[in-house]
């Protein structure tokens, strides 16, 4: 596994950031994240175009019981799939639902627009030809949220931070299998501050970038206006070889490693009025 793509239908999103870290702590590239309406022909686009470009997607929200909860229509919808009501998942929600307070007499085994509201998070998208367990997993016990896997990379979550967070962390044991580095290890990051400007550094920068790309390693460079310091940045998953280049990197920008960015910040006014006053 080397990328990751998250795209968003609904929710207020603090599950891409969490995305973000847990694909950053496996060694994961997160190759790009999408917000997208509840709109079944932009579900269907990306669906498609995010399942044949990335080799994992994670869909979040969207999975409701209402009529514009639409992700597992429109994904079934992407790949030619009919939608099943998967029984597992009923009876799952049957032991850990309780009744909200509007519906305290809620029952389960009689016909309401309530009770078919709430099916519609059991309809779940079905290849025929592939095994039920690879297409379905419970990866809490605790939990009836299934995640349904589609087309072989793509697994839909729910929007609600608790869950997804969860079912996302749930995960883990499928994914570190299918990992480049399989011992989870996650990606590396050496920080540097340099007390010059991007535009002095920039030649450098180039030319130590060339110089770490066959080892998988990124260069950056992030501006802290009026702090004093720039950061550069080494990310990989080689942390030996990155950690060899300590001193040549901080000879390079004149500076030193780091190891929270901004932990030598300078007021830059600061300075200036100490200047002064002196």
């Amino acid at each position: 596994m080397a990328d990751a793509a998250l795209p968003v239908t609904q929710t207020v999103d603090t599950n891409s950031a969490y995305l973000a870290k847990f694909c950053f702590s496996l060694g994961i590239q997160l190759k790009r994240v999408e917000v997208i309406a509840d709109d079944e022909d932009e579900i269907i686009e990306a669906a498609r175009r995010m399942s044949k470009n990335y080799d994992f997607v994670v869909t979040s929200g969207g999975i409701g019981p209402t009529h514009d909860d639409i992700t597992y229509q429109s994904i079934a919808k992407a790949f030619n799939l009919e939608l099943k009501l998967h029984e597992t998942t009923v009876a799952k929600m049957k032991k850990f639902s309780r009744p909200h307070k509007s519906q305290p007499n809620f029952d389960w085994d009689k016909p309401s627009p309530a009770l078919t509201a709430k099916l519609r998070m059991a309809r779940l998208p079905f290849d025929p030809k592939l095994p039920e367990e690879d297409q379905v997993l419970f990866v809490k016990e605790d939990l009836w949220v299934p995640i349904s896997v589609v087309n072989g990379n793509i697994h839909i979550l729910p929007g609600v931070p608790r869950l997804f967070e969860a079912l996302l962390e749930g995960m883990k044991p499928r994914i570190m299998p299918l990992l480049k580095d399989p011992e989870g290890k996650g990606t590396y990051r050496v920080l540097f501050s340099t007390p010059l400007a991007e535009s002095a550094v920039a030649e450098y920068l180039t030319s130590l970038a060339a110089k770490v790309e066959p080892k998988g390693v990124k260069v950056g460079s992030y501006p802290r206006w009026g702090k004093g310091k720039n950061v550069v940045t080494l990310v990989g998953t080689d942390r030996e070889y990155m950690d060899s280049l300590e001193n040549e990197v901080a000879e390079g920008v004149q500076g030193r490693r780091i190891q929270v960015e901004g932990e030598d910040d300078t007021d830059d006014e600061t300075d200036v009025k100490k200047d002064k006053d002196s």
